[in-house]
């Protein structure tokens, strides 16, 4: 199944939900992937995890990674810094 697989690929924890992240590395020789979550980073993921290719999808089967794996696309959605602020428009323009 990895043999589809290509860097850029979008990963996705299920059918229809929301992607966490890409596909940075086809690692044959594990076999595995190299994925990269948003705001998280890179982690390697094997191939036994994953439950369908298609249409430049990897979709992931989440139950099965390890925990920081699995705990990494919560942070997908966290903004990069919490602490700034958008300035406000000025009334005046």
């Amino acid at each position: 199944m990895y043999e589809q697989i290509e860097p850029g690929f979008m990963v996705f924890p299920a059918d229809g939900e929301e992607g966490i992240g890409s596909v940075r590395e086809v690692r044959p020789d594990l076999p595995g992937l190299l994925i990269c979550i948003e705001n998280a980073g890179d982690f390697p993921v094997p191939t036994s995890v994953i439950t369908a290719v298609h249409s430049g999808k990897v979709i992931l089967d989440c139950a099965r990674l390890e925990p920081r794996v699995r705990e990494a696309p919560a942070d997908a959605r966290n903004p990069e810094d919490p602490s700034y602020t958008a300035p406000a428009a000025d009334a005046n323009e």
